[in-house]
């Protein structure tokens, strides 16, 4: 009985050493568009063509009248600019930091242009 007790403990023990590995979080690597309008590569994102159907799309289903920011068309901007984007900056930007950490799940590419349309200044177009 104390030889079963001691591979017992040593089998628990090994489970329990190996089980506390950790794999390291992936951050997701979101591209930028140019933001230099003086770029070969720039393209101007605008927020009622690029941004707004994003919203359209994916949020309005929860953000609309009643849970804010609303994100209806016609008043997302409104309800995003200063409060949730601090234009020119989205790393800085509470909307864009709480959509890169994993919010809606939005795709990469939806994800790039919203960091670039704040990166070039998060204007109402």
């Amino acid at each position: 009985m104390k030889k079963i007790f001691q591979i017992l403990l040593i089998v628990c023990g090994g489970l329990l050493m190996n089980s506390c590995y950790y794999d390291e979080l992936q951050e997701k690597i979101i591209p930028e568009l140019p933001v230099d309008p003086d770029d070969p590569d720039y393209v101007e994102i605008k927020f009622g063509a690029d941004i707004q159907p994003i919203f359209t799309n994916s949020c309005i289903g929860c953000h609309n009248a009643s849970r804010n920011p609303d994100l209806r068309t016609g008043f997302a901007y409104s309800a995003l600019v200063p409060q949730y984007v601090t234009a020119s900056n989205a790393d800085a930007s509470p909307l864009y930091i709480k959509l890169a950490g994993g919010h809606q799940n939005l795709a990469t590419d939806k994800l790039t242009l919203i960091k670039t349309w704040i990166n070039q200044g998060a204007k109402n177009n």
